[in-house]
């Protein structure tokens, strides 16, 4: 634990005020590789990550305010100084505010499907993000992504796997966050009592 306690206004960070393009690196006051998480809804993974690799730097986008709340307030409460969220929109943010080559990692679990077909165009993984998604990553930075909708999964293969730029490699990873075969998303335990069939994919930018 720190000698200060952080609060969650540490935690916090306004995009809005920030300088673009937005170096997400200069969000922390160190050098240290830099991992995104985009939808961190109450912050479990996020906050597992940054326990048990302090040397690392963490990012987390989410939307929905009181589930941003939730994760700022339990991430100060473990006194975590290696990680920050940010409530914004993470399409537009990752398109229009983010400098290149500034994250080691990037994290995308459980997007919301947008089921009915007038709705797909709101999907996350689309071809604009995707460019966005690779100019952000550093060289050899890797892509984790996992879904429990099987046409999404569909749509998310058409849009990455013709791409030239992306090596798939082993979902599995301890490294990036896999425990077992898991990466005990709040999501990802809710779904798995319920049954649900998860469909994942990774891969490092060439």
């Amino acid at each position: 634990m720190p000698l200060t306690m952080p609060t969650a206004a540490d935690i916090t960070v306004d995009p809005l005020k920030l300088p673009e393009p937005v170096d997400l690196r200069a969000l922390f006051e160190r050098e240290a590789p830099l991992e995104l998480e985009i939808g961190s809804h109450k912050g479990t993974f996020l906050v597992r990550r940054a326990k048990e690799h302090p040397e690392l730097n963490f990012i987390g986008i989410e939307w929905a305010n009181k589930y941003y709340q939730y994760a700022a307030d339990r991430m100060a409460r473990w006194g975590l100084t290696n990680v920050r969220m940010m409530r914004c929109d993470g399409r537009h943010f990752i398109i229009h505010q983010v400098a290149d080559a500034c994250i080691d990692a990037l994290h995308i679990y459980h997007p919301d499907p947008w089921p009915k077909k007038r709705h797909h165009k709101r999907r996350l993984i689309q071809p604009e993000f995707m460019d966005a998604a690779l100019r952000i990553m550093k060289p050899n930075a890797r892509l984790s992504i996992q879904t429990d909708h099987a046409g999404y999964f569909e749509h998310m293969q058409e849009v990455i796997l013709p791409r030239t730029d992306l090596q798939q490699v082993d979902f599995v990873d301890e490294a990036y966050g896999t425990v077992g075969d898991d990466i005990k998303t709040n999501f990802e335990i809710k779904y798995e009592r319920e049954g649900r069939t998860f469909y994942r994919f990774a891969f490092r930018k060439r």
